[in-house]
């Protein structure tokens, strides 16, 4: 069953999951309005379609020892789509690299990086990132403070 149009109740099932990610389906069914059976139903078809691409845990980086988050601008030498699919390829094995950005503008790629300190990224910095072809510049910009985190989308309960 296939979703082509999300309705009203696949809606609160797509906002109840993304707020509360470990929640029954019984308790799921009845936020929504509906029976377990054809909940469950709407979540699978809902994974099917692709509007729920997987499931995660949100943990604390700094409880697991990663201190700093790092928004590295990269500017590359060149543009191409071979060259570009090199890069991303390249930036998949590097699990401080926790989000990459195509952008337009001055930076061409936006990647948020996490690190146990600054040292460990600077290490980072100068042994993988622009040691990379096509690297031509970093920027570095260290958070300060994340004053709102929030994963997912705005998700409207009203079908439109």
């Amino acid at each position: 069953m296939k979703r082509s149009k999300l309705d009203k109740i696949d809606r609160k099932i797509l906002l109840t999951l993304q707020d509360e990610g470990r929640i029954t389906n019984v308790d799921l069914a009845k936020k929504a309005g509906i029976s377990a059976p054809p909940c469950l139903r709407r979540v699978r078809a809902l994974e099917d379609s692709g509007y729920i691409r997987s499931y995660h845990a949100f943990l604390d980086a700094s409880k697991l020892g990663y201190g700093i988050t790092v928004f590295a601008h990269v500017s590359l030498s060149s543009h191409n789509d071979a060259d570009l699919k090199k890069f991303e390829i390249c930036i998949r094995d590097w699990p401080q690299v926790r989000e990459a950005h195509l952008l337009s503008g001055e930076t061409d790629v936006l990647l948020k990086v996490v690190a146990k300190d600054w040292e460990a990224y600077q290490q980072f910095l100068t042994s993988s990132l622009l040691a990379t072809e096509n690297v031509a510049a970093v920027r570095s910009s260290i958070a300060i403070r994340t004053s709102k985190l929030e994963p997912g989308v705005p998700i409207s309960d009203n079908a439109s």
